[in-house]
C-alpha cells in the first residue's frame, strides 16, 4: 500500500538527504580515483622512461660494477656469446632476438614475463660487429607499483569515509530548507483549518435557521438546503485537512476496541440509510477485537468508509460491516452493493481530490482513511467492479492485550 501523506514527506526528504550525500561523496571519490590514476600512470611512465636509459646505457658501456643486481648484458660476437660471469635469470638470452638483430641491423625492444616476474629486454647492433642484449629486472619497480595501488587504496577507502561525513553534512545543511518547508505547509494547513471550522460552522447554522425561519417558496428554500449542504461539505473538507496535518505528527497508540467502533459508526449512519430504504447490517464477534492506535482516529476512517458506501449505494441496495480477525490482524470490512468501480482505478481512489469516470469525485476522505489506516501499521485495500459494488477492507496489526471469543454472528439492519 502506499505510505501517508507524512510518511512520503519524510520518504521525500530521506531521499532528497540520500541523493545529496551519494552525489558528494561520488564526486569526491572520483576526484581521489582520478588523482590516484594520474599519479600511477605517472610511475609507470617515469619508470619505463628511466628503465629505458638504463637499458641503452647498459647496451652501450655495459652494467656498471656498483648497479644493483637486476640488469645483464650478452653480447654476441661472430657467433659467440658471451654471458659474462654473473648468473644470468632462466630463459636468457633470448637468442632469437639476438640472431635477428645481427641479421637485419635492427634494434628490438619487447617486455618478458619470465620466473615470476618481468623482464624488458633491449637487443640492437653493438660496436665492431657485435650484437648486445641488455636485460632489466622489473620486479622491484612492480614493487614500487604495488605499493602505490595499495596506498591509493587505503587512500580511497579513507576518501569514501570523509565523503560520506561530508555529504551527511552538506545533506542536511541543502535539504534543512525542504524539511522546513514542509513543516510550514503542515503548520499552515492546520492553522487555517482551525481559522476556517468557526466561521464555516456559523454559516452553516445560519443557512439551516434561515431555512426553518423564513416564509418562502419551495424553490428558494431548496435552494437554502442547497447552499446549507454546500457549507457542510466544505466543513467535512476542513476536517478532513485538519485531521490529515495532525496525523503527520503520529501516532501514539492505546488499546481500541474496533468492535466498538464498528457498531459505534453503524449506529450513526443508521439513520441516513433509514432514510434512503438501504439495508445496514453490521456483524462481528461476541467479544473486543483490540488493536492499538488512536481511537477518534479510527473512528473517523470507519466512518468515512461508511459515508462513501453510502454515497454510493441507491434506494433499496444493501451494506454490510464485517468485523473479525485472521493472521495477527484485525478486519474491518464495509461492503455495498452500490456503484462500484472500475478494478484499474482502485489504487487511485486513496489519492487526494480523485477523479474517477465521469463526474464522480472522491475528495479527501478516502485519502484521510489511507493515512490513519497506514499510520496505525495497517493497509486497506478495495475491490469493486462496475455496476456490482465495492468491498473496502481495514486489516491492522491485533493488540497484544487482545483477545477474541468464539464468533457469534451479530446483526442489526435497518430497512
Amino acid at each position: 500500500m502506499r505510505a501517508s501523506w507524512a510518511e512520503a514527506e519524510r520518504a521525500e526528504v530521506r531521499r532528497a538527504r540520500l541523493r545529496v550525500s551519494v552525489l558528494v561523496g561520488l564526486a569526491i571519490t572520483v576526484m581521489i580515483a582520478f588523482v590516484g590514476a594520474i599519479a600511477y600512470v605517472v610511475m609507470v611512465h617515469a619508470q619505463e622512461t628511466q628503465v629505458a636509459r638504463e637499458l641503452q646505457y647498459n647496451a652501450r658501456f655495459g652494467v656498471p660494477d656498483v648497479a644493483p643486481r637486476c640488469a645483464w648484458v650478452f653480447v654476441l660476437d661472430d657467433g659467440v656469446l658471451d654471458e659474462g660471469v654473473l648468473a644470468v635469470p632462466g630463459g636468457f638470452p633470448l637468442h632469437g632476438d639476438l640472431e635477428a638483430v645481427r641479421s637485419s641491423g635492427v634494434a628490438v625492444e619487447r617486455d618478458v614475463s619470465a620466473n615470476g616476474t618481468e623482464y624488458m629486454v633491449l637487443t640492437t647492433p653493438g660496436s665492431d660487429s657485435t650484437t648486445v642484449q641488455a636485460v632489466f629486472d622489473m620486479r622491484y619497480l612492480l614493487a614500487d607499483r604495488r605499493h602505490l595501488l595499495l596506498a591509493l587504496g587505503i587512500a580511497q577507502v579513507a576518501g569514501l569515509l570523509v565523503a560520506a561525513l561530508i555529504g551527511l553534512g552538506v545533506s542536511r545543511r541543502t535539504v534543512g530548507p525542504l524539511a522546513e518547508a514542509l513543516a510550514r505547509q503542515r503548520r499552515f494547513v492546520t492553522d487555517a483549518s482551525h481559522e476556517l471550522r468557526t466561521p464555516i460552522a456559523r454559516a452553516y447554522l445560519r443557512a439551516q435557521l434561515l431555512s426553518a425561519a423564513a416564509d418562502l417558496p419551495a424553490d428558494q428554500r431548496d435552494s437554502l438546503d442547497a447552499l446549507a449542504r454546500s457549507i457542510r461539505g466544505l466543513s467535512d473538507v476542513v476536517d478532513d485537512l485538519l485531521q490529515s496535518a495532525q496525523l503527520n505528527q503520529g501516532l501514539d497508540g492505546v488499546p481500541v476496541d474496533l468492535t466498538a467502533v464498528a457498531s459505534s459508526a453503524v449506529a450513526g449512519e443508521r439513520e441516513r440509510a433509514a432514510e434512503r430504504r438501504i439495508a445496514l447490517t453490521v456483524e462481528h464477534p461476541g467479544g473486543p477485537l483490540m488493536v492499538s492506535g488512536v481511537e477518534t482516529a479510527l473512528r473517523r476512517a470507519v466512518d468515512e468508509l461508511l459515508a462513501n458506501a453510502v454515497r454510493h449505494t441507491p434506494e433499496g441496495g444493501r451494506i454490510s460491516v464485517r468485523v473479525g480477525s485472521r493472521g495477527g490482524h484485525v478486519e474491518l470490512e464495509v461492503a455495498d452493493t452500490g456503484e462500484g468501480f472500475d478494478p484499474a482505478e482502485a489504487s487511485l481512489l486513496f489519492d487526494r481530490f480523485h477523479h474517477g469516470r465521469g463526474e464522480k469525485r472522491f475528495g479527501l476522505g478516502l485519502a484521510l482513511v489511507r493515512e490513519i489506516v497506514t499510520g496505525h501499521g495497517g493497509e486497506v485495500e478495495a475491490v469493486g467492479h462496475p455496476g456490482r459494488g465495492a468491498r473496502f477492507t481495514l486489516r491492522l496489526p491485533m493488540a497484544r492485550t487482545g483477545s477474541a471469543r468464539p464468533r457469534e454472528r451479530i446483526t442489526s439492519a435497518c430497512p
